[in-house]
C-alpha cells in the first residue's frame, strides 16, 4: 500500500494530456449522487480535486472495500483539502453470490414488472438489477441513518455500484473491527451499551441491520460504528424480519458474553420487538 500522504504515481502528462497533475484520476464527485446536507467539513467537492486508490481494505462476497484518498493538488494537508474515504465497490452480477438475496429483498420491489420478474427468476438482467439495488439500498440506508444520528459512516456519494463513504480511522489506518479490537474488560459495558442503543433506535424506526456481528462493528476512539448496511431489513414488512432481528441479537449478545459481559438475550430481543411494534 502506498504511503497515505505520498502522492500516488501519476500518468505522464505528455502521453495523457487530460490526466490529473497528481493522483490517478480526477475527483469522481461530479455526476455522482451525493450524501445528505449539511456535509461534514472533510467532504471535498472541488472539481479540481484528484483521487488515488491506496489499496484493498476488505474483501467480501458482495463487494470489496478500498481506501481512497481525495485531495486538492498544491493544497495543504488540512481536512478541507485532503481526506480519506472508504470506496465500497459492489461486484458485477457474474462475480457475486446471490444465495442470500431472497430473504433480504422480500418486501422490496421495483416499479417495472419486467424487472420484478427478472429478479425473481435470477436471469442475468435480474442479477444486474439486484446488484444495483444492493448499492442503492445501502446508500439510501446510510443517508437515513446518518440523518437520524445513528453511529454509521457518512455516505459521500454513489456512482453506479461504487459508493464512497467516511473512512473510520486515522491517517489512512482503518479502525479495527470489534472482533479484532484490543479491549480491556472495563471497555465492554460501554461498547455494548452503544450497540444496544443503536439497535433500539433502529427498531423504533422499524429496522434491523440484518447481518449484525462483531465483524461489522468498528471501534474507533471508544466509539462503536456499525457498517455494512445493504441488507437492512424492514422488521414488519419482511416476513422474516423478526428472524433477522433475533439473529442480530444473538450474534451481539453471544460475542460480548464470550468476553465476559453477560446480558439476557431474550430480554433484549423482547425490548427490540416492543420498540419495533410500538409504531403500529
Amino acid at each position: 500500500m502506498l504511503n497515505p500522504r505520498q502522492d500516488a504515481p501519476s500518468f505522464a502528462v505528455d502521453s495523457y494530456p487530460d490526466a490529473p497533475p497528481e493522483g490517478e484520476r480526477w475527483s469522481s464527485w461530479d455526476g455522482a449522487t451525493h450524501g445528505p446536507k449539511p456535509r461534514p467539513d472533510w467532504v471535498i467537492t472541488a472539481l479540481g480535486a484528484v483521487e488515488a486508490d491506496l489499496g484493498v481494505l476488505k474483501t467480501g462476497k458482495e463487494a470489496d472495500v478500498h481506501v481512497v484518498r481525495r485531495w486538492v493538488p498544491d493544497g495543504t494537508t488540512t481536512p478541507e483539502l485532503d481526506s480519506f474515504m472508504a470506496a465500497k465497490r459492489f461486484r458485477k452480477a457474474d462475480h457475486r453470490l446471490f444465495h442470500r438475496d431472497a430473504g433480504y429483498v422480500e418486501g422490496r420491489r421495483v416499479r417495472r414488472s419486467r424487472e420484478n420478474r427478472a429478479m425473481a427468476r435470477r436471469t442475468a438482467f435480474g442479477k444486474e438489477v439486484l446488484a444495483g439495488q444492493w448499492s442503492m439500498a445501502e446508500f439510501e440506508a446510510l443517508k437515513h441513518l446518518w440523518a437520524l444520528g445513528l453511529p454509521v459512516p457518512y455516505p459521500v456519494q454513489l456512482d453506479g455500484t461504487e459508493m464512497l463513504m467516511e473512512f473510520i480511522g486515522a491517517e489512512g489506518v482503518a479502525a479495527p473491527r470489534l472482533a479484532a479490537a484490543r479491549l480491556e474488560p472495563p471497555d465492554l459495558p460501554g461498547l455494548f451499551d452503544q450497540v444496544r442503543d443503536a439497535m433500539t433506535r433502529l427498531a423504533l424506526h422499524g429496522w434491523a441491520h440484518g447481518d449484525l456481528s462483531a465483524y461489522n462493528i468498528l471501534v474507533h476512539e471508544g466509539r462503536a460504528v456499525i457498517i455494512d448496511w445493504p441488507q437492512i431489513v424492514d422488521i414488519i414488512g419482511n416476513p422474516q424480519g423478526f428472524d433477522f432481528l433475533r439473529r442480530d441479537v444473538h450474534n451481539v449478545v453471544s460475542w460480548f458474553a464470550g468476553k465476559g459481559h453477560l446480558t439476557d438475550e431474550e430480554a433484549l430481543f423482547g425490548d427490540l420487538v416492543a420498540a419495533a411494534t410500538s409504531r403500529w
